[in-house]
């Protein structure tokens, strides 16, 4: 985590591009996992035995032509990675970070792998893994797009407080709770069990994400506020999602409304509920990075007062 270097605005930019264009593949393949198109193809990396680039996409059906637009969406974020991680090498001289962007393009490959064993096992187990790993390099993307921004060298010339044990322990174990609950989403809509599972264990997420913001924010960094509250914000409107989720898919007796299969209400609110569960893990991994900077920092000051003082000794 080296501080010598100045980061390359436009380097950050395309960092942030790729997140968003990330979300491309990962909405196009939560619509499949919702209507259940994931085996609208029975082959791979072909499609009905067209090359990727010859099939008739717009002649398709529907379910070929979504199935068929995420795999499209996920060589287009390939490219994107392949971009990423060469001008990472080119412009960054912080060697680490260029092994963070080079992670990101090969767990783009990977993910892209998993998608194709998926469908050549049909197995809904790889598909449930494809879904989680998803997750993962989306969160490895954020990352890059912190440490390349202008915040990250900033943060350096401040004299931030040090972490309290506790809002460490918490912040760092949030993203492996959530990406839990999510592992429990997607048992749900891959595997079509866990459902009670799912919903008492965001009891624990709502509490542990709740004390890790009131931690933030009381921190008193304006580096961190930001994103603890984004993080809040994405959690409630990820708890919203989940209940309209519940309500279109099995109905609501108590005002007389009936869940109806596949409507496109009910499409939109799970699908929706899965993508923003994505971004809570993402906005959770960025905030324990930040944090883990500040214990960095903190630690890089006491070790060179020490050494300061022992030389004056």
């Amino acid at each position: 985590m080296s501080d010598t270097f100045p980061t390359t605005r436009w380097l950050h930019r395309f960092a942030v591009a790729t997140c968003c264009a990330a979300l491309l593949p990962i909405t196009v393949g939560a619509i499949v996992t919702t209507m259940k198109w994931g085996m609208a193809f029975h082959d791979w990396p072909n499609s009905d035995g067209h090359g990727m680039f010859a099939y008739p996409w717009f002649g398709s059906a529907i379910d070929k032509f979504t199935e068929h637009g995420h795999r499209l969406a996920g060589i287009t974020i390939g490219c994107f990675s392949i971009v990423l991680a060469a001008w990472t090498w080119k412009a960054e001289r912080r060697r680490w970070v260029c092994w963070l962007a080079t992670a990101v393009l090969a767990g783009v490959i990977i993910q892209g792998l998993l998608g194709g064993g998926r469908v050549l096992a049909n197995d809904p187990r790889m598909a449930l893994l494809h879904g989680q790993f998803a997750a993962c390099v989306l969160a490895l993307m954020g990352t890059v797009a912190l440490v390349t921004s202008t915040g990250w060298q900033a943060v350096s010339g401040q004299h931030p407080t040090t972490p309290s044990p506790r809002f460490k322990t918490l912040a760092w174990s949030l993203p492996a709770v959530l990406l839990m609950q999510s592992a429990l989403g997607g048992w749900i809509r891959h595997l079509g069990g866990g459902l009670f599972e799912h919903v008492g264990f965001a009891l624990a997420v709502l509490v542990l994400t709740t004390c890790v913001v009131v931690l933030a924010v009381g921190h008193g960094s304006q580096w961190l506020k930001p994103n603890a509250w984004l993080l809040a914000t994405v959690l409630v409107l990820q708890l919203s999602l989940g209940a309209a989720a519940w309500v279109t898919r099995f109905g609501w007796p108590a005002s007389n409304y009936v869940a109806v299969q596949g409507a496109p209400l009910q499409v939109v609110m799970r699908t929706t509920h899965a993508v923003t569960g994505q971004l809570l893990f993402l906005a959770s991994v960025t905030l324990a990075v930040r944090t883990l900077r500040f214990d960095w920092l903190t630690r890089r000051v006491l070790i060179a007062n020490v050494t300061t003082e022992g030389g004056l000794a």
